[in-house]
């Protein structure tokens, strides 16, 4: 169980990710997309979704650094552990929270508004299912070991995950990680298998050009602005 966990999954659920984005890309490219229901409610929904997207961009900011960036990295810039596990534990704890509170207005939303409701699909749940646990989790699993310096996640974990890149997986290291930790971790692992099944799928389509595309220039069309409109002629004159 310690080999498949630690030393198959991880392929597996990469394996699904990408096989899934290229059948979603070769088969539903017209499917890919968030499926926004903002045409039937937009109130709640323009509060919920920056919530709910700003703490999981935080989340995954979190994830990269803790799991990606060496513990002798952080201490030669003067870090120390103390240090490094109080903003670890402060920053994902909120980070987390806000996540989740994004997601409870989310599926709220979805829950009381009729149109909405209808709109849902069994993979919707799905994915806030396994969302939801892989946030939860990971914020339980950090509180649970809140004392002290913590649990160093950074000389088990950490080395764990950067070893699958190098197609050696270190499955040895998992062997002491807390339960709760080898729980999140299944679980973060289940959820990249879904990704390209459902409305996640759109993180890979996110319009970045809009960081640096130029300004929209909206014209306004009150004719006390700009006068009167002139007569055209052909067909929309002939009100065609």
């Amino acid at each position: 169980m310690t080999a498949f966990l630690w030393g198959v999954l991880p392929y597996l659920a990469f394996l699904s990710l990408v096989a899934g984005l290229v059948w979603r890309h070769r088969y539903d490219r017209f499917g890919w997309t968030s499926r926004s229901s903002q045409v039937y409610e937009s109130k709640l929904l323009n509060i919920a979704s920056p919530v709910f997207h700003y703490g999981i961009l935080f989340v995954l900011v979190g994830h990269l650094i803790g799991l990606f960036v060496p513990e002798s990295w952080t201490s030669a810039v003067g870090v120390n552990e103390r240090a490094y596990h109080l903003f670890s534990l402060i920053g994902g704890t909120a980070a987390g929270a806000l996540t989740v509170a994004g997601i409870a207005a989310l599926v709220y939303r979805r829950r009381t508004n009729a149109p909405v409701f209808k709109a849902t699909t069994a993979n919707d749940k799905v994915m806030y299912v396994f969302l939801l646990a892989a946030i939860v989790l990971g914020m339980v699993a950090k509180l649970a070991h809140s004392t002290g310096t913590g649990y160093d996640y950074r000389t088990t974990i950490a080395p764990w995950s950067r070893s699958l890149f190098r197609l050696g997986p270190d499955t040895a290291l998992m062997t002491g990680v807390p339960v709760l930790y080898q729980v999140h971790a299944v679980v973060g692992m289940v959820l990249i298998a879904l990704v390209p099944y459902t409305r996640l799928v759109h993180m890979f389509s996110a319009p970045v050009q809009y960081l640096v595309r130029p300004y929209v220039v909206y014209r306004s069309r009150d004719p006390r602005r700009l006068g009167p409109r002139p007569d055209r002629p052909g067909w929309e004159r002939a009100g065609l």
